[in-house]
């Protein structure tokens, strides 16, 4: 503005002679004509400052040509600036420590010109030497020589190559002595320090490709380098020649190679029951399928059931080792669903003609990419997939007053989960003199029937507490909990009712749990067997719907979560078209949920309609299959009758000859419910004391929503059936009368 100003002042007087001229003129014409011209709007022009008035045309002109002017200056500088700051940016970018990436370097002796002579002091001279130039890849320790000394900045790091700065000179002939013993190696290159190269460099960088390695100089190097330069010599001779030694920082560690593919059509994520399942199902459906096992633990697929009920009844010193045990009707299996040579390596899976299952242990996938089609795991490898199932399970719970009770109770404490679990277990339950299992459900009772039979034949003293009325109060009714609370009793299980822990601590080398009601037991060692979590740490990552109420991911009727993903086993939260929304946390579930989704991933599109059950064995002489919701809130009818010999665990596995009862009963099936029209005697009342064998209804809305069999066996199929019917029963006596209890 002040530049138009002043410009005006210039200007003005001009302006200000030429409107007095023009209007001289007019007046002129005017009187020689004697006429008036027409009287015409005049256009003034103000010969004062900016603002004081008129159309000033001129003004307006330059003020324009001025913003014009500065904005066109304004670009020119922005412009510059950027040209300037790039410029800048890579005069930055040229400076030392700027890695030369894929060229390969052949070692001169003025490589160690960027080198302290503090480095050179520990270097050994008598490293024998083959050939008159040295491998890239142990280039610190192989030659050494004296130059100038420089900045630390400017250290030789192996297997890279530096920028200086331009100001830093290399190379010159008035380099110190080289170490004498190393002359005949260094000779020949000392021509490659005065040759001219594009940049000056303290590394001499050719386009010739890396000399042979010396077999005998990476043994000296790791003893006489420092520790900062002699971690990184981890390279083997193969690699080195192989490749240039070009790899950046010396702190990154060499690659190691892939032990997995980077691609699986079928990934499943979990080792467990349904894991497997579904990759039987998909190898059964789509033969030439490439299937890939992804489980956190070191063992192949597995069955968990034995792990808490024959494999503590057997009578072989290694079966901790072996894992094979002999079922209740005698024959011997191991708890692997298949020996190794079923599966096939990972890194074979893609080379493999007609595809098979892998298993990669020990690795742990703790991120979904479900737009990607991509699982990331612990070691943040990533594994792309085009169907994925979740298997992932649950983990024990744990009071958290054990918790809190610090590290020497927590060592001492035991969640019953795994293979690893059962090691630890059996080797406290021979080394220590007494076990308490905190818990009354399923595995509590089991664990304190197999650990109280052991106790027979030693001084173990086993402790079992809960917080219920009687052993597996929340699943029987109250009269036959307490037949099974008096049935581990006799096993030599010394069980506490209705005991909440309130303290858990560590005193005189005792764990000391302290009850609500005053009591305390001391104790060696804790069991906790208080239920299962479903593991759903992939839910957030994955963006998938866990249920509020039951856990679990959340699936439709086909067992799908999501697009191309799949959940089964005891993570799931499917909908029951009879029992509603329910998660079930047993083996039959897990395999046939597994066995649906494998199908479903093979394109089947088929509903889950299956009703699950579960078995549990209180040794081999007492057991029995629910099926349903079975829980002692609920009205529940009971019919009894005298057991024989052939009722129990352990004759009912002779005769279906498996051990595992889900395997077989999972295929039967059964026919309308018909009583039987021959005379039967009278049922067993429930009041009496001896429930040898029978059926427990469980009723919703008088409406049989569960059902267990009590020492009855292979009649599942008829319980499957009455409750998906649905239907209201007059008499259950009858119904009672499909599963033959009264025959002898």
């Amino acid at each position: 503005m002040w530049t138009c100003k002043n410009l005006w002042k210039k200007l003005a007087p001009l302006a200000r002679s030429s409107s007095t001229l023009c209007r001289q003129n007019a007046r002129g014409v005017l009187l020689n004509n004697e006429r008036r011209l027409p009287l015409v709007p005049q256009a003034h022009m103000s010969s004062g400052t900016p603002g004081s008035g008129g159309d000033n045309n001129l003004y307006y002109l330059l003020v324009g040509a001025t913003c014009v002017g500065g904005g066109f200056y304004a670009y020119r500088t922005i412009k510059g600036d950027k040209e300037r700051y790039q410029e800048r940016i890579n005069e930055i970018a040229s400076r030392p420590n700027k890695v030369v990436p894929e060229q390969p370097i052949t070692e001169a002796p003025g490589e160690q010109a960027a080198e302290t002579p503090q480095e050179i002091a520990p270097v050994t001279e008598d490293a024998p030497v083959e050939t008159p130039e040295v491998t890239p890849i142990v280039e610190v320790a192989a030659v050494e020589q004296e130059d100038p000394p420089t900045t630390p900045e400017a250290e030789i790091a192996p297997e890279s190559v530096v920028e200086p700065a331009p100001e830093e000179s290399v190379g010159t002939p008035d380099a110190d002595p080289v170490v004498k013993s190393e002359e005949a190696v260094e000779q020949p290159s000392a021509q490659a320090l005065i040759e001219p190269s594009v940049e000056p460099s303290p590394v001499e960088v050719t386009e010739e490709p890396p000399a042979p390695i010396v077999k005998s100089e990476p043994t000296p190097v790791a003893g006489s380098l420092p520790a900062e330069t002699a971690e990184p010599q981890t390279t083997t001779e193969t690699e080195s020649a192989a490749e240039p030694a070009t790899v950046a920082p010396a702190e990154v560690p060499a690659p190691t190679p892939v032990e997995f593919p980077s691609h699986a059509p079928y990934l499943l994520i979990g080792g467990g029951t349904a894991s497997f399942a579904a990759a039987r199902s998909i190898r059964a459906r789509d033969p030439g399928a490439r299937v890939l096992i992804i489980t956190d633990e070191p063992d192949l697929p597995y069955m968990r059931p034995p792990l808490s009920k024959e494999l503590w009844f057997s009578d072989d010193p290694s079966v901790v080792d072996t894992l094979r045990f002999k079922q209740w009707n005698g024959k011997e299996r191991s708890i692997y669903f298949q020996p190794p040579s079923f599966y096939v390596s990972p890194q074979d899976l893609e080379k493999v003609e007609n595809g098979g299952v892998a298993v990669l242990t020990g690795k742990k996938v703790v991120h979904m990419d479900v737009r990607g089609n991509k699982v990331t795991l612990s070691d943040d490898t990533e594994i792309s997939y085009d169907k994925c199932l979740i298997a992932t399970g649950g983990i024990p719970r744990n009071l958290q007053v054990i918790e809190r009770a610090g590290e020497e109770v927590t060592k001492r404490t035991t969640l019953f989960r795994k293979v690893e679990d059962f090691k630890a277990l059996d080797k406290v339950s021979r080394d220590t003199k007494s076990i308490t299992i905190i818990g009354g459900g399923f595995l509590g009772s089991e664990l304190a029937c197999a650990l109280g039979r052991r106790s027979a034949d030693s001084d173990l003293e086993v402790i079992q507490m809960f917080p219920e009325k009687g052993n597996m109060g929340k699943v029987l009714p109250e009269y036959l909990s307490n037949w099974t609370t008096a049935k581990v009793k006799s096993e030599g299980v010394a069980v506490i009712t209705e005991a909440l822990v309130k303290a858990v601590s560590f005193k005189d080398g005792k764990v000391e749990i302290k009850l609500k009601d005053g009591r305390v037991v001391k104790t060696d060692h804790i069991v906790a067997a208080v239920g299962l979590e479903p593991s759903v740490e992939l839910a957030k990552s994955a963006g998938l719907e866990v249920d509020s109420d039951f856990g679990g991911f959340r699936v439709n009727a086909e067992l799908q979560a999501r697009s191309n993903i799949w959940v089964a086993g005891d993570a799931a939260c499917f909908y029951d078209i009879r029992l509603g929304r329910r998660r079930v946390e047993h083996h039959d579930h897990a395999v046939v949920s597994g066995r649906l989704a494998g199908e479903n991933m093979t394109g089947a599109n088929k509903p889950y309609w299956h009703q699950s059950m579960f078995w549990s064995d209180l040794g081999p002489d007492v057991g029995y299959e629910a099926i349903g919701i079975v829980d002692s809130s609920l009205p529940t009818v009971g019919v009894f009758a005298k057991a024989t010999a052939k009722d129990t665990p352990k004759a009912a596995t002779e005769k279906s000859g498996t051990g595992i009862r889900s395997e077989s009963e999972t295929e039967g099936t059964a026919s309308s419910p018909v009583a039987s029209s021959t005379p039967e005697p009278p049922p067993v009342l429930e009041q009496k004391d001896n429930y040898g064998k029978g059926v427990i209804f469980y009723l919703r809305d008088k409406v049989v929503v569960g059902i267990i069999l009590w020492n009855v066996f292979n009649r599942m199929p008829v319980a499957r059936k009455i409750i998906k019917d649905g239907e209201e029963h007059a008499d259950l006596n009858e119904v009672a009368k499909l599963f033959n209890i009264h025959d002898d």
